[in-house]
């Protein structure tokens, strides 16, 4: 049973999904098979999360249009169209561009029968004719669709469309059948239960890759102009110079990705071979896994001999009896007479991947669930099996699971004699739904969820489990919510590249256009009188194509084929010991090389709860009781208390003692140990005696407030035992008793002879662990009895006590609360009560006081939010403010001053002080504006004023007025109020706060009550209990109503605070990611109250955070959503969060109109929280916002299968391999050990990739642009024939050995700014995010200077050395060479010393590299060639002729120096007037303002740092 403040999942959400119980089998879903009715029964909603539409029933037609049913036709042949992998693919096809709000599979488009009694649906309105015009794109999209499949899939693949089962799949319970079972939708056997996360196959890789490589526009325009050059005559610079490097460029990438596929599928490998206990029939042909050849008897045991596996015992193997080698003696299944008789069957292990439907299989404790089962047998208690869905919906709570009631199968021979026939529902991705029945002797019974496990599941709290496989493989529910044709990720960078390359190609085209036509008036002009060119006149189309072919480099291939080797170092640079988790020893994965700059540019998380963001461990926190906070399992500092101590005396020494605000002398109550013991019938001994005092002097009060928050349970009770006082010990014992009592857990001895529990619930074993630790022991627990051993303080013995267990009124999701009647060894019966606080209230004995106790807590927490919203209004005012002054204006002719200071005493901030005499007068005025008024210190002063403090600043999350709490020093005395009634309400309020208080710090609350009953009483209840009980009819209303009458007038006992601990660091990564423009929704499958408390402990949301609540069940959606847009959009909200569940999400997908206005309202608030969401909804959500902003870049993170599918939807996929398994980690792009090292990912290694791969993206255009526009300008002299101005062979290696190293060294190794800083100062991640490094605008700006620095280059030297008259060699190589030289240096200069900030030996060796390189290949010319004529003359050019002649250097050097002027001119011009934040910051680094401060922080970032923002 799920505990009181956990939600019942499966009746929560089987409710909106019931079933006649006439019918134990029901059909799972509709169909929209053309031609089919889609009329499903009014109480039943679509798998993929549609609910019903307005208007009459509707039938899609063949043509795929949606027309009105007739009457009379039914849902009798209706199915789920996504029962089958097929059409799931083809679905996807069909709708790959349609609206994001719309996407999915055509199930999601099947409008259904209205409901009546749904909220969220409005009458009709007036035609929308934007509407109309999407409806008529989807129609088109639609009918596009069918026709693919009619014609491609099923005329030319052959592949015929898998038709629905008429009344479902029917598997007969046999351990003697031989032969694999027929699959009636394709007349094949079942498909095997191998699954298949890689991308690709042996067949569809080759096609795909192709398809993908040459779909991008670069690769296709390479296929052009290779396949141009091939033609004879065309080509002016070879015939394969780029149709080789293309093909080797695209066997590179082939083969990378392949290598990244094989991987996936290596992987895949491992949990198709798991072992698993299956029941296979001796001498089975087509199931059996062993083999019939002479040699298979040896080879089968020694492979069990090397797995230290199970060793099947087989009749033709030794006869002898199954043995089970196990590492854990107490999962062993022992042989029993049964098993060991003479059958027709064994228990052999087995692959999973050889697992049939039909198999019945065996699973032991902690085993993972491998294929979708229905259980036949289970050994817990009342025959109950407790399975773990982590993996599939998120939740922590563990479900209850058991067989259906006609079956009896523990034994092989049970087994063997059952022949029962089982009929369950086609495969489907419904996880909250199951209809099938089964028949045994001519009896029938109905087979539901509560009877079905499906793979991704984990058997816990259960020694033993035998099921019948009825879903394999691919079918499994959770194979089926996963992604089936995952797309190519791609770089969002590459987009802009494409448009670059367009731009680019159609300059190219210009060019060409441009010579061809110089080309013809230079005909006209001097070739038709020169006669030496007699019959060498080429046709327009002939010079147009060579022109093409030797401007093609514009667009440079280098660039491709460099990057794969860029991206393949950046692949080995990202395996960073700072992501390396020692714990787990696991360090982070890349499985993908394509992405590295997306981690650079995210502006979407998406993120798991369970296993992601907390780490699947509850622990008991805190405590309230008797009006104290105590603190459970946190060591505080005895330095801790005394500053507490001290700054109780300085501040509250003068205050009021008075919860009600009235003074009042407290009395005092001092008690002195003695030796003389006395029995107490409530199990807990203290010392007699006592005497009273007055208290002379309230100093020891003054530590009240501070102290309380840190004193200890432990503390607290060996206090209450030095100096006991009745009453207290009173409420503290029935406290006690509440946690040991009040739960469903069983007590068992492990291993180490240490006492555990078996809880369905993780915060019911944190209570009962909590209760043993301090001295409440269950040691023992039947049905009817619980047996305590009470530990009082300070001693070594225990009391044993027995009580006994009458009723137990289960909790549910309807009623928020549990009960547990027992008689105590007195024979008194009293009930005790725990649940949601808003539940116990109303029902204590002095419930008027408590709610109204509660109203003023409920109003004094909305006076301190209502501060603090106007706190975090002007701070981020004022950060707005600093961001749009964080540039340098022209006629700021000084340094802005950049100082460090620190602004809390835990906070440290890097802020930027006035930039400039206006700025800092506009600051100021400003200031005195706004701050006098409304400032935060005014505001706390104001509401110092309201609390009764003396200005001392209280936290909204820590400071909950404790006015007069007694102290609970561990040797203080007791303090208690002389009036019973006061006291009550002085506990209330005390109570209120505390739950407020662990609430805000994202504790799960809850709160405890009790009462005694009498003996005629209890006996009434009982018989009204029991007839509820055995009702066949609204039995769960009846209990409910019976409950009731006996859950009323409870004392107040106390409340707890449970902590879902959260993995390290993940408040502090989740507040830097936020800083850094980066917006956080956590989807989960977990309930709403546990995902806000789980919100509030990481951050997610903040004290002062509007928490906007989407409910289907509070009236109209639309109206909820407009009445919240306004609110967001008034600019007086810091912080909005929404909140929405999975069944609201139904109504909104469901509704164009609602839909568009949700997403939109959506893009405009801070966080989002999505609970009880499937893993479909999740990647739904992914989609959307991925297609309605496709601007940004979405990243999902997650570690269990189901959140398999939202990982394959994101731009980026991050996987943590966690508790949960592998499963995400196999499939992601990443895989990192904990969320915390997200932090450094993004911030540092994605902001780094960003710019390494934009300056090297960058760079390459820029030096390809700066090289070929000399060529163009030479054109004009030669005629424009095409003739070069540059040397063949050094144009060949251009790329490959003089330009290569200059802008891959960049891209593998630049640093443009410290990890220290980049962690420090999130908001540097903004420049990523606005594409700042690379974009048109600035693509364009350098291709301009680029063009003007080629201007440069080649006029210099032409009227430098060109045309003077006392140069020994103006030939066509020496100025050409002069011309390459330059271009050379200068580019390496720029590159590796000019624009390199991160300065090592490395850029300085490659410089030194190619310099040395270029001049060595000129060595190399003048030596190899032949003294031939030509317009090319190498021979002793370089050694003899130009090379010794002073002018041709006099002139380099001129030229390479007037660029470098020309850079750092540039350079300067804009870091004044246009400075990055990128450029701001390297400044301070460079002027050493960081210091000693950002050595301090580290790169942990463990102190926050103040927000700078980007541009």
């Amino acid at each position: 049973m799920d505990g009181p403040n956990e939600e019942d999942s499966d009746s929560s959400r089987n409710k909106p999904h019931q079933v006649n119980n006439d019918s134990p089998f029901h059909p799972t879903s509709t169909s929209v098979i053309p031609g089919i009715v889609i009329n499903p029964s009014p109480n039943r909603q679509s798998l993929l999360g549609c609910a019903p539409t307005p208007e009459a029933d509707l039938v899609i037609t063949p043509h795929g249009e949606l027309k009105e049913a007739k009457p009379g036709l039914s849902t009798e042949n209706s199915s789920e169209l996504l029962q089958n992998e097929k059409y799931q693919a083809d679905s996807q096809i069909a709708t790959w561009s349609c609206d994001a709000s719309k996407e999915g599979d055509l199930g999601d488009r099947a409008d259904v029968r209205s409901h009546p009694r749904r909220p969220f649906f409005r009458k009709p309105t007036l035609p929308n004719f934007n509407l109309s015009l999407k409806w008529s794109k989807e129609k088109i999209l639609r009918n596009s669709g069918l026709w693919y499949r009619k014609h491609v899939i099923q005329g030319i693949l052959r592949r015929k469309e898998m038709l629905p089962t008429k009344d479902g799949r029917h598997i007969e319970l046999d351990i003697s059948r031989k032969f694999p079972l027929i699959d009636e939708r394709t007349g094949k056997p079942h498909i095997d239960n191998s699954i298949r996360s890689s991308r690709y196959t042996i067949w569809t890789f080759l096609p795909y890759q192709l398809w993908f490589q040459f779909s991008k526009p670069a690769n296709f325009y390479f296929l052009i102009i290779g396949s141009a050059q091939m033609v004879p005559g065309l080509s002016t610079t070879g015939t394969y110079t780029t149709f080789l490097p293309v093909v080797f460029f695209l066997v590179l990438t082939i083969a990378r990705e392949g290598y990244d596929d094989f991987r996936r599928y290596q992987l895949d490998k491992l949990d198709n071979r798991r072992p698993a206990r299956a029941l296979r029939a001796l001498g089975s042909g087509g199931i059996s896994v062993s083999r019939n050849s002479p040699f298979s008897a040896g080879k089968e045991h020694w492979n069990c001999l090397r797995r230290d596996d199970s060793i099947p015992a087989r009749k033709d193997l030794a006869g002898v009896t199954p043995v089970v080698v196990s590492g854990d003696e107490e999962h062993v299944h022992k042989p029993t007479v049964e098993d060991s008789a003479d059958l027709d069957a064994t228990w052999t292990t087995v692959k999973w991947k050889d697992i049939k439907v039909g198999d019945v299989i065996e699973l032991n404790r902690n085993d993972p669930i491998p294929a979708d089962i229905v259980l036949l047998y289970t050994d817990g208690r009342d025959g109950i099996a407790y399975i773990e869905t982590m993996a599939l919906d998120g939740e922590t709570n563990l479900k209850s699971r058991r067989h259906p009631g006609l079956l009896s199968c523990e034994t092989l021979v049970d087994i063997s004699k059952c022949r029962a026939s089982f009929t369950v529902e086609d495969p489907n991705l419904n996880l909250y739904e199951f209809f099938g029945r089964v028949t045994l002797n001519g009896k029938t019974s109905p087979v539901t969820l509560d009877n079905i496990v499906y793979r991704g599941s984990t058997l816990r709290n259960t020694i033993r489990a035998i099921g019948l496989v009825i879903n394999t493989g691919e079918e499994c529910k959770i194979r089926m919510n996963a992604s089936k044709n995952p797309r190519a990720k791609a770089p969002a960078i590459q987009f802009i590249t494409n448009r670059v390359v367009l731009v680019l190609v159609a300059f190219v085209l210009l060019l060409a256009v441009g010579c061809t036509a110089g080309y013809e008036i230079w005909t006209i002009i001097f070739e038709s009188r020169a006669w030496y060119l007699a019959g060498a006149h080429l046709g327009p189309a002939e010079i147009f194509i060579a022109f093409v072919i030797e401007f093609n480099n514009l667009i440079p291939l280098a660039l491709y084929i460099s990057l794969e080797l860029v991206k393949f170092a950046q692949f080995l640079l990202l395996h960073d010991v700072e992501m390396y988790d020692e714990v787990s020893n696991t360090p982070m994965v890349s499985n993908t090389q394509n992405i590295y700059e997306n981690l650079g540019q995210v502006s979407y998380i998406f993120s798991d709860k369970t296993g992601t963001l907390t780490d699947n461990v509850m622990r008991f926190r805190k405590i309230s009781v008797a009006g104290r906070a105590l603190l459970h399992g946190v060591v505080v500092p005895m330095e801790k208390k005394e500053q507490d101590f001290q700054r109780g005396n300085r501040t509250t020494m003068l205050r009021s003692i008075s919860h009600d605000g009235v003074g009042s002398t407290p009395i005092v109550a001092e008690h002195k140990p003695t030796a003389i013991v006395r029995s107490s019938t409530d199990g807990l001994s203290f010392p007699a005696g006592r005497r009273s005092l007055n208290v002379p002097t309230l100093e020891r009060y003054a530590s009240q407030r501070n102290a309380n928050r840190n004193s200890s349970a432990k503390e607290f009770l060996q206090s209450l035992w030095r100096h006991p006082d009745p009453d207290l010990t009173k409420k503290v014992r029935f406290f006690l008793l509440s946690l040991a009592l009040c739960h469903t857990c069983f007590p068992e001895t492990r291993g180490n002879g240490q006492t555990g529990f078996q809880a369905a619930s993780p915060d019911e074993l944190a209570l009962v662990e909590a209760a043993a630790e301090l001295g409440y022991i269950v040691t023992d627990r039947t049905t009817h009895l619980i047996t305590l051993s009470i530990t009082p303080p300070e001693s070594e013995s225990s009391l044993q006590e027995v009580y006994e267990i009458l009723d137990v009124v289960e909790f549910t999701s309807k009623r928020k609360r549990m009960s547990i009647i027992v008689r105590f060894p007195d024979g008194r019966i009293c009930i005790f009560c725990k649940g949601a606080d808003s539940v116990i209230l109303p029902r204590l004995r002095h419930s008027s006081l408590a709610l109204l106790k509660a109203s003023e807590v409920r109003e004094r927490h909305q006076l301190r939010k209502s501060f603090e919203v106007e706190e975090a209004i002007i701070r981020k005012s004022n950060d707005d403010e600093i961001r749009r002054s964080f540039t340098r204006s022209s006629l700021h002719l000084e340094r802005p001053s950049m100082n460090i200071k620190r602004m809390a005493p835990q906070r440290s901030s890097i802020t930027l002080d006035e930039f400039s005499p206006s700025s800092r007068q506009r600051d100021a005025q400003r200031r005195s504006v706004t701050l006098d008024e409304c400032s935060p210190v005014s505001r706390r002063r104001q509401r110092d004023e309201i609390e009764g403090g003396n200005g001392l600043r209280k936290s909204a999350q820590i400071d909950r007025r404790f006015l007069s709490l007694p102290s609970s020093e561990p040797n203080s005395p007791i303090t208690r109020n002389d009036s019973d009634s006061s006291d009550d309400g002085f506990i209330f309020e005390r109570c209120l706060e505390h739950i407020d208080e662990f609430a805000s710090e994202g504790l799960r609350t809850l709160m405890f009550g009790y009462r005694f009953i009498m003996e005629d009483e209890y006996t009434g209840w009982s018989k009204v209990y029991h007839e509820a009980t055995t009702s066949l009819a609204d039995r769960q209303e009846l209990i409910e109503s019976a409950a009731e009458i006996i859950e009323k007038n409870f004392e107040l006992s106390g409340a707890t605070g449970i902590e879902d601990k959260l993995q390290n660091g993940v408040p502090e990564t989740i507040e830097k990611l936020q800083k850094a423009n980066i917006k956080i929704w956590m989807l989960t499958g977990d309930k709403r109250e546990t995902a806000i408390n789980i919100a509030h402990s990481a951050r997610i949301c903040k004290t002062y955070s509007e928490i906007i609540i989407l409910d289907h069940q509070k009236g109209d959606l639309k109206e909820q959503i407009n009445s919240a847009f306004l609110k967001v959009t008034e600019g007086r909200v810091p912080h909005s969060v929404v909140v929405i569940d999975g069944q609201t999400l139904m109504g909104v997908e469901n509704d164009i109109t609602v839909s568009a206005h949700f997403y939109d309202f959506l893009l405009r608030v801070d966080s989002v929280i999505c609970c009880r969401a499937s893993p479909f909804q999740k990647a739904s959500m992914v989609k959307s916002i991925r297609h309605k902003v496709p601007d940004s870049i979405t990243l999902a993170i997650g570690d269990g299968g189901n959140d398999i599918a939202m990982i394959q939807e994101a731009h980026v996929g991050v996987g943590i391999s966690g508790k949960e398994g592998l499963q995400a980690a196999r499939v992601a792009d990443y895989s990192i050990a904990q969320f915390r090292f997200l932090q450094r990912l993004l911030l540092v290694h994605g902001h780094w990739n960003y710019i390494r791969t934009s300056k090297y993206i960058l760079t390459t255009f820029w030096k390809e642009m700066l090289f070929y526009c000399i060529q163009v300008l030479y054109q004009k002299w030669n005629g424009y024939t095409g003739t070069s101005l540059f040397e063949s062979w050094s144009l060949t290696f251009w790329n490959l050995f003089f330009t290569s190293l200059c802008v891959m060294l960049p891209g593998i190794f630049e640093q443009d700014i410290s990890a220290t800083t980049l962690l420090a100062v999130p908001e540097i991640y903004i420049y990523g995010q606005k594409c700042r490094a690379f974009n048109l605008q600035k693509c364009g700006i350098w291709m301009l200077i680029a063009a003007i620095q080629s201007l440069i280059i080649y006029f210099m030297i032409y009227y430098l050395y060109g045309v003077i008259s006392f140069t020994t060699d103006q030939g066509l190589f020496a100025i050409g060479d002069m011309a390459f030289s330059v271009c050379v240096i200068i580019i390496n200069v720029k590159l590796l010393l000019l624009d390199y900030y991160h300065k090592t030996w490395i850029p300085i060796f490659g410089f030194v590299l190619t310099i040395a390189g270029w001049w060595a290949w000129n060595l190399l010319l003048s030596g190899i060639y032949a003294n031939t004529p030509g317009p090319y003359s190498p021979y002793q050019g370089f050694m003899h002729i130009f090379g010794r002649n002073p002018t041709w250097w006099a002139t380099q050097i001129v030229v390479v120096w007037t660029l470098v002027v020309f850079e750092l001119g540039v350079s300067a011009v804009r870091r004044r007037f246009w400075p990055s934040v990128v450029d701001l910051w390297q400044e301070i680094e460079n002027e050493g303002k960081l210091g000693m401060e950002a050595g301090r922080n580290g790169d942990e970032g463990e102190e926050e740092v103040g927000s700078v923002g980007g541009e």
